[in-house]
């Protein structure tokens, strides 16, 4: 996972974007993502990387069976 993207992140704006993810509000996902890393601000690049890949790890969650 694009870790540094991902940690420069509060705990809020993850569930956030992960919230906006399982929605599929791809494009407001991105704007929490770049809105709220801090400077400097990310690519879109990476934005679109991390959207990826929360969106796979979402996927393997819902899939995944609980303990």
């Amino acid at each position: 996972m694009n870790e540094g993207l991902w940690s420069r992140l509060s705990a809020e704006a993850r569930a956030e974007v992960d919230g906006l993810v399982a929605a599929g509000r791809t494009v407001q996902a991105i704007v929490v993502m770049r809105e709220r890393a801090g400077l400097p601000q990310p690519e879109l690049r990476d934005c679109v990387d991390l959207l990826a890949q929360r969106f796979t790890a979402l996927q393997e969650q819902a899939t995944t069976p609980g303990d």
